[in-house]
């Protein structure tokens, strides 16, 4: 199996990868819905505050890479010969991911601070950052998680500063590159 690992700051583009990858039929597991499954079961409202400290709960209680854990079984039970984790946060997580997966490719996603700022003004999620504060709080918790760390780790990056269509077609191009295990 195939694995693909999507890294990136907040609002770079992670979900239209995954969207993108979705659309050829490839299964996306996205760590983020182990933290709003958690945060539904506490009966918290779905805030980034909320998201952000039953995250941090979660680490701090079962390590950095507590919900890399969650996210295995997800990824072995599609059974398809490529998958994909959208939303890894640390290096703890890639290291999971790596010693599970043997085939595993990290894709790193760039975006600069105020192009992600006005896709989060466009996006209309309740968990968005609303202001320029709120993002460099957002980036600066999950810099704490070992976001940059991650980055870092990428095998691959893709720039998303252009248009959609632009970017669109630097993700399909990486999947239609992306083959079977060595």
């Amino acid at each position: 199996m195939k694995v693909i690992g999507v890294v990136g700051m907040p609002a770079s583009g992670k979900g239209e990868f995954s969207r993108i990858a979705a659309d050829r039929g490839i299964p996306v597991v996205v760590m983020g819905d182990m933290i709003r499954r958690a945060v539904r079961e506490a009966g918290l409202p779905m805030t980034d505050e909320n998201l952000g400290a039953v995250s941090a709960q979660m680490r701090a209680r079962y390590g950095m890479a507590a919900v890399a854990h969650l996210t295995v079984p997800a990824v072995e039970e599609s059974g398809a010969p490529v998958a994909l984790i959208d939303g890894i946060r640390g290096g703890a997580e890639v290291a999971i991911f790596r010693e599970h997966f043997p085939c595993f490719l990290l894709v790193g996603i760039r975006s600069d601070f105020d192009m992600r700022l006005e896709r989060l003004g466009n996006r209309g999620r309740s968990d968005d950052s609303r202001s320029a504060d709120d993002l460099r709080r957002r980036d600066e918790r999950e810099r704490g998680w070992g976001l940059a760390e991650a980055i870092e780790m990428a095998d691959v990056f893709i720039e998303n500063e252009g248009t959609m269509a632009e970017y669109a077609a630097r993700v399909a191009r990486l999947l239609d590159a992306v083959g079977g295990c060595p």
